[in-house]
């Protein structure tokens, strides 16, 4: 057999919705139908994708890595079909939380007066490559270490460390913060999208306690609540003002490193002028 969309869609459907029923009805399609595009496809690849031993079904080790290249390959048939799109492809640039910091505004103002036919769409992804992988973007604006095969990265700047502690906090009425005067603080992790992880810390001193969560909102209303701190960038405190936050300096933490990033297969045509720009704004 062959494989098709469908059992691509099948299989995207189940890994997101944790369910072949609520999958079936997802894609208004019976159980049976979607169980069968479940097994062809397994058979075909010779693997199991899905974890069935278990009441809530989970994807195996190799079926996590099989989700991001299916969702390539149907992003990408989906979007060779988009004949709005033909004439006019746009450039989409994803990134996690805060794009290009100071530099995101100058670069679409520059890019639509200097390339006014190739539309630059900038697109917010809670993802670790910021839909990279996925394909939903042709490039990315990704912080801290890439180590995803496929990608190609290059160094744009590097950005100062801020902590971010509540307003009313007594941490807030500090000039500048340490690692050290963190660790004694639950630390707010956005494990999905964000970049501080607990080796910024020397082992011997990390922080105890960690609350995760998923993305940058969910990220600064966990710290306005009192729930704890986090640590981030300078171009957060700019781009993502609240005010149960307050941003602080932290001296001792290791600059982050800001990259272009951008797949080895199928770049955009446009891509070279895209980083030609970014260069020189930066």
């Amino acid at each position: 057999m062959s494989i098709e969309m469908r059992h691509l869609r099948c299989f995207l459907a189940i890994a997101e919705e944790s369910s072949v029923t609520r999958a079936a009805v997802r894609l208004h399609l019976t159980q049976p139908a979607v169980s069968r595009a479940l097994a062809a496809l397994e058979k075909q690849l010779g693997t199991r994708l899905v974890d069935r031993s278990t009441h809530h079904l989970a994807l195996t080790p190799e079926g996590r890595a099989f989700r991001d290249k299916a969702a390539a390959a149907v992003a990408a048939f989906d979007e060779a079909l988009d004949t709005g799109r033909l004439r006019r492809r746009p450039l989409r640039l994803g990134h996690a939380w805060s794009a290009l910091g100071p530099y995101t505004t100058p670069l679409l103002r520059r890019w639509e007066r200097e390339h006014p036919e190739t539309p630059l769409e900038l697109l917010r992804i809670d993802d670790r490559t910021a839909g990279l992988v996925r394909g939903e973007v042709d490039a990315a604006v990704l912080r801290g270490p890439v180590d995803t095969p496929g990608l190609v990265t290059e160094l744009l700047f590097t950005e100062s460390r801020v902590a971010a502690v509540t307003s009313d906090g007594p941490l807030a009425a500090r000039p500048s913060l340490t690692l050290a005067e963190l660790t004694d603080t639950p630390m707010i992790l956005n494990t999905v999208s964000g970049l501080t992880t607990l080796d910024l810390w020397p082992p011997e001193s990390r922080p105890g306690t960690t609350v995760t969560v998923a993305n940058t909102d969910d990220w600064l209303t966990a710290i306005a609540a009192g729930r704890g701190a986090g640590v981030s960038v300078a171009s957060t405190a700019a781009m993502h003002p609240h005010p149960g936050v307050t941003y602080r300096p932290l001296t001792d933490a290791p600059p982050a490193r800001v990259m272009l990033a951008w797949r080895t297969t199928t770049p955009h045509p446009a891509l070279p002028e895209l980083l030609a720009l970014a260069r020189e704004l930066t």
